[in-house]
């Protein structure tokens, strides 16, 4: 079991995995779920859980499909409206195809106040949707009340009025309260005083808070520290006290300290207490008081629901969404039969028309355009019968890994197009929507077809996106053409939307984040000192050796396809660029799979031991600096060179991903037998280690670059080296039209059987090993190495549907302070709701202003010239232009010779 959950794990919950950690994985994948309502509500919550990988949902309710559910309710079809089939019967199937691992069930016997609850026992949680509330207290004191408690969640919606309340007992574990991965912290220097203060290594802020407890790590001088655990007070971003260290030996150099993650317990009342007393989250500060105008609402409508047994004509004017409807005629939103009367009751008729008309361009198909897709679906965006249209983008294949996270996705849909399977998926949700699907990425590459004229048919664009290249590219397209943007983006359980109106407010151009820190080349070559130092320094290997290489390689030889003729030009002294790297591939490059495993042998040799001894030899351990501090002190830490054993998996590992790859690119084939340890050791056995002797600087400025190998000039003695060698290739007969190719490999973190990913850990493990770092595991090697995004169904779930709430207000016009920009991270809770940045207006003079979306047209003619463009601004703006730019083209600048020359032409 535990073996094929780990399987399960890294096919198709990765991405997941990296955001809940192994032990709530487990823990999920054997837990029983019951979940009553199969509303708008329950089967999002359905296909939540179903994505996570819970052992087992029973899916409960006792309704039958009505039109009305086909607004709000994805897995509900017109067929079982027309058939009057059980909404229950309808979604289970449905719910069951999205994870083969969960075992599905449904439930049609009646939950009410009468029922005997000892069946829920055996869960160990119970959701309830679309229950009244005196049901909800009943059950939820059940819940309560069991040993082990059941954990008892309830939630509903009320058109644009939302909420949830959770009771997991009285005592309530949290293993991890903030779900943030803990980062070492290098130390400058401690002080021997009551208390120590801990200063941090070059005055980098250390993120900590007072009440926490780091543990010490390689610390010189103040030994007793080492391994023990202290609290801390935070004194400034930099420093930290950790108590008593007067008595201790004074500190001399080095050490860092980790974040202890200690887990908290959390007390949870009962429904009937909260109700009394609520705690409540104020996602919204500009109106502090709604959530509890809403607490009070909602109980005055369960109160009335229970009496009346039917719901009021009910909406709160306090909202942004509603509040410009209310001058509308009651008659917006009466219901008329149809799949929108849920929508419509919301935001009238005129509303639900305009979003049918409307035509979006969306550019991405993964997991959050999935659920944008899902979301236009149910609001009708874009129907055929509107002329409205949702046009979608997205050049990736569905893979394995997407299915726990892309719902409209299943297993016979892997490697087909996203945007193509996204779209026939969607028009399942709603036959009335127009989607029309392509392959293109959208860049500078593709402004042919995504240019003015195409951005001039859309109404609106939603950036589904993974990268902040992209998103600023799409952005400055939103702006050139004066096209709201609706973004947004998760990372694990943290979320954000950004909202973004033409005239109203900044784009997503104006804000930049810092860039992220690189790694200085002197300590990827030879001082890591954490695990994302090896992992890059891996990875970076790879790409040296089975991508960049083998492209060179193949340039160079396309360039000069005859190998006689290369050695003729050299002979005669002419110097070709890329010459001896390529010739020197060619004189090493093997022709069988025992000189692959060759290869890998002197490349864990190179790796392991000789670039150990060479820093050792450059830098002896007893190496101090000018100031008389130790060299190998925090955060370098000294190599250790290490002796190879074929017996050690790790070594074995190295070796038998490295040959594999290096068959990769030369095409050379081998069987399974080639792979045992005992065809390797035999092969190893005849494998010559040549004398080390120590040989290259070693660089130590942080500020120095990689060095580019093919612009270096060639020494004498390196001319003579190629020349003789491609002299040898070519008797040999290494030159053949074969001899002469390589295949360059593409990095691909989701293919566990390429070696891949097995080459980066096995390499990256050895050199923590090397360097005294704790190694990372597989998967975590994978996520950085791939630099996977976490990511989890609800935080995708969540952002999409604000980006719903958003969408519809920019359909309705609305104002400025309507319209809300969201920030959330579900694992502490926190939603924080802002005002989007208003659009900054610059002075030219008098009143003439001037923003990033103002587009001043001027009108020419055939013969227009410069000079009339000139006057015609001059006449219009009341303003002399300095110069006249066409992208980064400068057209006319005064100053530049022979630029007035220019004036005459059109």
């Amino acid at each position: 079991m535990a073996s094929d959950l780990m399987e399960i794990d890294d096919s198709l919950y990765s991405r997941q995995r990296y955001v809940l950690g192994d032990r709530a994985m487990h823990q999920m994948a054997q837990s029983s779920v019951f979940l009553s309502g199969m509303g708008a509500m329950g089967v999002e919550i359905a296909k939540n859980i179903a994505l996570a990988g819970v052992k087992s949902v029973t899916l409960h309710d006792t309704k039958l499909c009505e039109t009305w559910d086909l607004g709000s309710n994805f897995f509900i079809r017109r067929d079982d409206v027309s058939s009057q089939r059980r909404r229950v019967e309808a979604v289970c199937p449905r719910v069951a195809e999205l994870n083969p691992y969960v075992q599905v069930d449904a439930s049609s016997v009646p939950l009410d106040d009468n029922t005997d609850l000892s069946f829920l026992r055996k869960y160990q949680c119970v959701i309830l949707t679309e229950a009244s509330l005196t049901l909800q207290k009943r059950v939820n004191k059940f819940c309560h009340s069991q040993q082990p408690p059941v954990r008892f969640i309830c939630c509903d919606a009320y058109g644009i009025c939302v909420r949830v309340f959770c009771d997991f007992g009285e005592e309530f574990e949290v293993s991890d309260p903030t779900g943030e991965e803990p980062k070492e912290i290098f130390i400058q220097s401690i002080t021997q005083d009551n208390p120590g203060v801990v200063t941090c290594m070059d005055n980098h802020p250390h993120g900590l808070q007072t009440g926490q407890s780091v543990v010490f790590r390689e610390v010189g001088g103040m030994l007793q520290l080492n391994g023990s655990t202290r609290q801390i007070t935070v004194r400034s971003p930099h420093s930290f006290e950790i108590g008593d260290t007067s008595q201790l030996p004074t500190y001399t150099h080095g050490g860092f300290v980790v974040l202890l993650k200690t887990s908290k317990t959390y007390t949870f009342g009962t429904l009937e207490q909260q109700l009394c007393d609520p705690q409540v989250l104020i996602p919204d500060f500009s109106k502090p008081e709604a959530p509890l105008q809403i607490h009070a609402a909602m109980l005055a409508l369960d109160r009335f629901q229970e009496q009346l047994c039917r719901l009021p004509n009910f909406y709160l004017d306090t909202l942004e969404l509603v509040r410009p409807l209310q001058s509308l005629p009651s008659e917006e939103f009466f219901p008329r039969g149809d799949r929108y009367d849920g929508l419509r009751a919301c935001i009238g008729e005129s509303m639900c028309l305009d979003l049918h008309k409307l035509r979006v361009f969306m550019v991405g198909c993964g997991a959050i355009g999935c659920e944008m897709l899902k979301n236009f679906a149910l609001l009708g965006v874009g129907l055929a019968s509107s002329s409205g249209e949702v046009c979608i983008t997205d050049p990736d294949l569905i893979e394995k890994s997407n299915l726990n996270r892309q719902f409209l996705f299943r297993p016979h849909h892997i490697q087909k197009p996203k945007s193509t399977t996204a779209a026939e998926a969607t028009r399942e949700i709603n036959p009335e929507l127009q989607v029309e699907a392509h392959l293109h990425k959208v860049c500078p590459a593709t402004e042919n077809i995504y240019n003015d004229s195409f951005y001039s048919t859309m109404n609106i664009v939603v950036t589904a996106l993974d990268n902040v290249e992209a998103r600023r590219y799409v952005d400055s397209r939103c702006v050139s053409n004066q096209r709201p943007l609706l973004d947004s983006g998760t990372m694990g359980t943290k979320g954000h939307t950004e909202i973004i109106v033409p005239n109203l407010t900044e784009s997503y151009n104006s804000h930049r984040d810092p860039p992220e820190e690189e790694i200085p080349f002197c300590t990827l070559k030879s001082f890591p000192s954490v695990i994302e130092h090896t992992i890059q320094w891996a990875r970076d290997k790879f790409e040296s050796a089975f991508v960049h290489k083998p492209s060179m390689y193949n340039a160079f030889w396309q360039m000069h396809p005859s190998a006689e003729a290369v050695l003729h030009r050299m002979q005669a002294g002419e110097s070709l660029e890329g010459s001896f790297q390529v010739i020197k591939l060619l004189s090493r490059r093997p022709s069988h799979w025992e000189q692959c495993i060759a290869a890998a042998r002197l490349k864990f040799e190179k790796y392991f031991k000789r670039k150990g001894q060479q820093l050792l030899h450059s830098f002896p351990l007893e190496t101090r600096l000018k100031d008389g501090s130790l060299f190998w002190q925090s955060p370098k830490r000294p190599p250790t060179p290490i002796e190879f054993d074929l017996k050690d998996p790790l070594h074995f590992s190295f070796i038998i991903s490295t040959a594999r790859l290096f068959a990769d690119i030369y095409n050379i084939s081998y069987s399974v037998k080639d792979l045992s340890e005992e065809a390797v050791s035999k092969i190893l056995s005849g494998v010559k280690i040549p004398e080390y002797r120590p040989s290259e600087k070693v660089e130590t400025d942080e500020s120095a670059k990689k060095p580019d190998q093919l612009k270096m000039p060639l020494s004498s003695e390196e001319e003579r080296e190629a020349i003789t060698q491609l002299e040898q290739a070519i008797t040999s007969n290494k030159t053949t039209p074969d001899g002469l190719h390589m295949s360059s490999l593409q990095f691909e973190k989701d293919d566990d059987n390429n070696g891949h990913i097995d080459f980066v850990t096995s390499a990256s493990s050895l050199r923590a090993r090397m360097y005294s770092i704790e190694p990372a595991d597989r998967l975590k090697t994978k996520r950085i190495a791939g630099k996977i995004i976490p990511a989890i169904a609800t935080a995708t779930a969540a952002v999409a549907g604000m980006v719903a709430l958003e969408l519809i207000k920019v359909v309705g016009g609305y104002g400025l302070e309507s319209f809300k920009n969201c920030f959330f991270n579900l694992a502490i809770p926190v939603v924080v709701l802002t005002e989007p940045a208003t659009v900054k207006h610059t002075l030219i003079r008098n009143n003439i202003f001037f923003s990033i979306w103002d587009c001043w047209t001027i009108f020419g003619h055939e013969d227009f010239t410069l000079s009339d463009f000139m006057s015609a601004v001059r006449e219009k703006y009341g303003i002399e232009p300095s110069m006249v730019v066409h992208g980064v083209k400068m057209l006319y600048v005064p100053v530049m010779p022979g630029h007035s020359k220019r004036l005459k032409l059109t």
